[in-house]
């Protein structure tokens, strides 16, 4: 995998956001492969493909584009807020990946976020333009990486390193059960599992407890706290996120 970008293709552009725009999705489509099964190159959707900027010819799954120089934040600035709330919820809402570069244009990060990850809450609602704005009323929106696990940031290039593609593969199929959840029952997974990420490798059930009062503020409907955290903790137990210990005691499989 080559980690530079081709300057080259800049020469007819002036505008700094058309030339990142230009050099990195020749570079998605030169180097990357679909993180599900591992096929390459990638197809480009034709442009003005309001859902996503790549798919794979052979699985289907659709991929959106975020480049930032620099540093991986943890927030990401994006489009209207509207829009994206309507493409997460959509049945054919794209993975997403986010590259970041250097200076000299060369990447530095390459990761993919899996669309079973992304729920509304994730999105966060910006403040509207003012009336003196060219777009006055507009409403954009930032994405907060913070609201995602740590097993939902599946690497392809990490600190310029690449990230074997079997491993890849492996990360990204290893939660693909989200998608066959309901919408509420895989929100409950995400908010225990970011709860499981906050504790060391070894972890209790009563340290899990502690969040009771966190999980009650974003499920105020549920009376039955405890008995959801032991319920999802069974399930993240089947599907080999974490594994049982001694009673009472957990640990990370990640």
């Amino acid at each position: 995998m080559n980690l530079h970008f081709n300057k080259s293709l800049a020469k007819n552009y002036k505008s700094p956001s058309q030339i990142i725009r230009v050099l990195s999705e020749n570079w998605v489509a030169t180097n990357s492969y679909c993180p599900n099964c591992n096929t390459q190159p990638l197809s480009e959707f034709t442009n003005g493909k309001p859902v996503a900027d790549f798919y794979c010819s052979h699985c289907s799954e659709q991929y959106e584009l975020k480049s930032k120089k620099s540093k991986l934040s943890n927030i990401i600035n994006d489009g209207a807020y509207k829009t994206m709330i309507e493409r997460i919820n959509s049945e054919d809402n794209p993975n997403f990946f986010f590259l970041t570069y250097s200076k000299e244009l060369t990447v530095n990060n390459f990761l993919i976020i899996p669309k079973q990850f992304f729920k509304p809450n994730i999105i966060i609602k910006r403040k509207p333009l003012s009336a003196t704005a060219k777009r006055a009323g507009w409403v954009g929106c930032n994405i907060d990486l913070r609201q995602v696990p740590e097993s939902g940031k599946v690497f392809l290039v990490k600190d310029q390193q690449v990230i074997s593609r079997d491993d890849v593969t492996q990360q990204f199929q290893k939660t693909l059960f989200l998608r066959e959840q309901s919408t509420a029952s895989r929100g409950w997974t995400l908010d225990i599992w970011q709860c499981i990420d906050r504790l060391d490798t070894d972890f209790s059930l009563k340290q899990v407890y502690g969040f009771a009062d966190e999980l009650k503020l974003k499920h105020p409907e549920n009376n039955h706290i405890p008995d959801k955290i032991r319920q999802q903790l069974q399930m993240l137990r089947d599907k080999g996120i974490i594994e049982f210990g001694s009673r009472g005691h957990y640990r990370k499989l990640y």
